[in-house]
């Protein structure tokens, strides 16, 4: 459905001279370097999946969002989406994608949601069985039924995050692009959103590529997983598979009767080891675990020992951290 091959991304940044005679010498000679946002990116999306887009903030996430929805230009490389090319902008293309930005506002604040999906309506020239089966489907998915004739701005941050979504899915759009729709939302909230991704990919077949710094947005509702960091691809690969290559790590929890008498005998582990009062978490491999708790018991007074799988969050971060090449 998505191809990306050798995506690179770079922005002109304009440098501006201070005081009066630098805003007069701006108007002639304006100093700029380039900035690259991407390098050489490579993804694959199959059709119907659910793929999290995961990155620090600066990571170039909603860089790529806005390439594949034809948005902003590459610098290099090309892009199909489900065999478009994004940048020609096609009537085609557009009626086939939809982009919700949960930091943008696509609802026109002083009507009501309703009057937004009639002007989407004759937009996307969408019939009025369609619409009115549509508009029934998803109030109902999301039970904001007896809401869309409130004014906007008078609706909740929550309820208006759903009617940009109902917006943005009224035409049937075969892939939806979503970035952080759920941010500065309340739990109940982010959960509705979440369900209502999952019950519409299921019931419509649509692929979705989702970013959010929620990882229980990610882990809960994704297939597949992209991850990014400082322009650069880490990984694009399957749940199954992200976890299966940490399934050889454990994390150690053990909780201390009293305090250590010498907290430098765990100098070496610096590095995979957070201490918090009388508190010790380690982070090893599995053929460890034996020799670490050896170790602490001929050491430490222990009062409670846990062993746990990596969480997403862990491996989330050491993601992160990885080296890039």
């Amino acid at each position: 459905m998505i191809k990306v091959e050798n995506l690179s991304k770079s922005f002109k940044i304009y440098e501006s001279s201070k005081g009066f005679k630098g805003a007069v010498k701006n108007l002639f000679v304006r100093k700029h370097y380039e900035k690259q946002v991407l390098h050489n990116i490579n993804i694959e999306v199959e059709e119907g999946k659910i793929v999290g887009l995961l990155g620090p903030n600066g990571a170039g996430k909603t860089t790529i969002l806005k390439i594949l929805t034809g948005l902003l230009r590459p610098t290099e490389g090309t892009v199909t989406v489900n065999g478009h090319n994004p940048f020609n902008r096609s009537r085609e293309f557009l009626k086939e994608i939809t982009l919700v930005m949960g930091q943008k506002n696509q609802l026109w604040w002083d009507l009501s949601a309703h009057e937004s999906f009639l002007l989407q309506k004759s937009i996307y020239e969408i019939g009025d069985d369609k619409f009115n089966t549509n508009l029934s489907k998803l109030t109902e998915l999301f039970n904001v039924k007896d809401l869309i004739n409130i004014q906007v701005r008078k609706l909740s941050l929550g309820e208006r995050m759903k009617m940009e979504i109902i917006n943005a899915l009224l035409y049937d759009p075969k892939i939806i692009f979503l970035d952080e729709p759920t941010i500065g939302l309340d739990f109940e909230a982010q959960k509705n959103i979440r369900n209502f991704i999952k019950r519409y990919n299921h019931e419509y077949k649509a692929t979705i590529i989702l970013t959010s710094h929620y990882l229980n947005d990610i882990e809960s509702v994704c297939h597949d997983l992209i991850v990014i960091n400082k322009g650069k691809k880490i990984i694009n690969e399957s749940f199954d598979d992200v976890f299966s290559q940490f399934a050889n790590q454990k994390i150690i929890k053990l909780v201390l009767k009293e305090p250590p008498a010498d907290i430098h005998v765990l100098d070496n582990f610096k590095g995979n080891m957070t201490i918090d009062n009388m508190a010790l978490e380690f982070k090893v491999e599995s053929e460890k675990v034996d020799s670490i708790i050896g170790f602490c018991n001929k050491h430490f007074i222990i009062d409670k020992i846990n062993i746990e799988n990596l969480s997403f969050e862990h491996i989330i971060e050491q993601l992160y951290n990885k080296e890039i090449d």
